[in-house]
């Protein structure tokens, strides 16, 4: 593994409303790597519906960067700021992200909570979820699935069905 990417961190930058979508294109011309997770919702109007795609978290975009890279990344007029803890860059763990990932590429409907869910950390064995790691809540008698970005205080759920095995972590 190269200098550079070890060097490379998850970073959450903070856009200006509805600035999302442009901000990735953006970024990603600059060779920028960017995540932005989405949703898709049906919407109903009175002649039609129409599959709409958002932004999973409002005014949210992730970075894959260096410092070098983050700094650039600020340059861009619809960021407002990346997200610290304390005076320093705040670091989402890899883990997250990629669990967010695996979780998004599943025709699974996830829903939002904001504040963060405690519970057993636990990584899906089989199933479609496989190798998601998340942590298991109880909600309306059944078994639910929460990654959480600790980092914006945001928590994405899905359920699990009863085929699906995991183990503790």
């Amino acid at each position: 593994m190269d200098n550079t990417q070890v060097n490379r961190n998850w970073y959450v930058l903070y856009t200006r409303p509805r600035a999302e979508f442009k901000v990735e294109r953006s970024l990603r011309v600059k060779g920028i790597d960017v995540f932005l997770p989405v949703k898709k919702t049906i919407r109903q109007w009175s002649d039609r519906k129409k599959i709409i795609t958002s932004p999973l978290f409002t005014s949210y975009i992730f970075i894959h960067t260096d410092e070098k890279e983050r700094l650039l990344s600020l340059e861009d007029k619809l960021i407002i700021r990346c997200l610290c803890d304390g005076r320093k860059p705040a670091v989402v763990p890899e883990w997250q992200i990629e669990s967010l990932k695996m979780m998004l590429q599943r025709d699974i409907e996830p829903k939002i909570f904001e504040g963060l869910v405690s519970g057993d950390k636990i990584q899906i064995t089989s199933g479609s979820l496989k190798g998601v790691n998340g942590i298991i809540i109880k909600k309306e008698n059944s078994n639910q699935l929460a990654v959480s970005i600790e980092l914006i205080n945001r928590t994405v759920t899905v359920h699990l069905s009863d085929e699906i095995s995991f183990t503790k972590i």
